[in-house]
């Protein structure tokens, strides 16, 4: 059996752009881009969830380590495929450096997009493993806060007493959370009826003074309310954070795509003096 060996011939007119070496770059960037989310997943890179007892100052804080993590492998596994898109690709005799240069930050921008693509089909997003579910319920917050909302009546229904918790509260209870997830939706101010009415209905199942059901709907509802800004400032900075991550992972890889190049070029030489 004798082994084929196909010579590149200067005469030969190649391709200016090379589709392998463009998929296998993009594949190794997807691949890799999973592994190192998973990754910071398991060691606790997540956003905490703004409607548990984490403070506002602790959720920001998770959001842009969680930010910071994602841009770090965005720029890793990019520049890894890029290099790879860029080293692999066909050898361009007689080619201008000038017109080299753009042709190898053209392959890796390509196999970037072709990973970011792909990583959007597997993954849903990009940011789903870093963030976690708490970042869904970031989201959710803001598009559908009644049902978070009834989460935070546990505290306008804590009975004065204990006897007071077997009695069945549901209907008030559920009404409750309307009026409250209504509180927390941006430009909306409780009203003085839908305040006392929430006051009446907290005294009336959990056995305190109006005075004191009173103090609990504006305690709960400041909450609710810190809880909600928290929610969407989460929101905003993830996204923020994603688009970073995407356009340093382009560079990175139209960089590193670039080196790659050169040395199958022969223009760099690692070592070389």
């Amino acid at each position: 059996m004798v082994d084929t060996v196909v010579v590149e011939n200067e005469n030969t007119p190649i391709s200016a752009i090379s589709w392998p070496a463009i998929f296998a770059g993009a594949v190794v960037m997807t691949a890799l881009s999973m592994a190192l989310l998973a990754l910071g997943s398991g060691i606790g890179f997540s956003v905490v969830n703004p409607w548990s007892h984490a403070s506002a100052a602790d959720t920001t804080k998770a959001a842009t380590v969680a930010g910071i993590y994602l841009t770090a492998t965005a720029i890793l596994a990019s520049a890894v495929g890029g290099y790879l898109s860029g080293r692999l690709r066909s050898l361009w005799h007689g080619t201008h450096p000038h017109e080299a240069f753009f042709r190898d930050t053209a392959h890796g921008l390509t196999a970037w997009a072709v990973a970011v693509v792909a990583g959007a089909i597997i993954l849903g997003s990009a940011s789903t493993t870093v963030t976690g579910g708490a970042a869904r319920e970031v989201t959710g917050a803001v598009a559908n806060s009644r049902d978070l909302s009834l989460a935070l009546t546990d505290r306008l229904f804590a009975p004065a007493q204990p006897a007071d918790a077997a009695k069945d509260a549901m209907a008030d209870r559920g009404a409750a959370g309307r009026l409250l997830a209504a509180a927390v939706r941006p430009g909306h101010v409780m009203s003085q009826d839908e305040r006392t009415r929430l006051a009446t209905l907290v005294s009336a199942r959990t056995g305190l003074s109006m005075a004191d059901a009173e103090k609990r709907v504006t305690a709960v509802e400041a909450d609710a309310r810190q809880a909600a800004e928290t929610a969407r400032r989460v929101a905003t900075m993830i996204s923020f954070w994603l688009v970073a991550a995407m356009f340093a992972g382009a560079f990175a890889a139209s960089l590193a795509a670039w080196e790659g190049g050169a040395v199958r070029d022969g223009r760099l030489r690692y070592g070389a003096r």
